[in-house]
């Protein structure tokens, strides 16, 4: 079955290259991760301070066509910034308590 393949290829990727790619990986993880949420909340929160910009006034105001790309914007910034970039914060701590919990398996005994 797919769990038995599974667990052999766990332990031979343990065996053969051991903690220091788990390390490896777990610091590539979180540093990724560290820049995507970076990246999703400081976009989406530009989205969003461009729609207001332009409802001031600013570039036609209210109804003009760089409005309905604000909106566009905006629409595809508010999740951005409210549940994809925090979000990023939980995969973050569940790869590091992954590879905890899977610490024992990158050991040569």
């Amino acid at each position: 079955s797919s769990r038995v393949l599974w667990t052999l290829a766990v332990t031979q990727f343990s065996k053969t290259l051991g903690a220091e790619v788990a390390a490896g990986l777990l610091m590539i993880g979180t540093i990724v991760g560290i820049m995507m949420a970076l990246f999703l909340n400081n976009a989406g929160g530009a989205w969003d301070n461009a729609k207001k910009f332009i409802e001031l006034g600013n570039y036609g105001g209210k109804g003009s066509d760089a409005h309905k790309a604000a909106v566009t914007g905006d629409t595809v910034g508010d999740p951005f910034k409210d549940t994809a970039g925090p979000s990023i914060h939980v995969l973050i701590k569940l790869l590091a308590t992954v590879t905890l919990v899977l610490g024992p398996l990158f050991v040569n005994s």
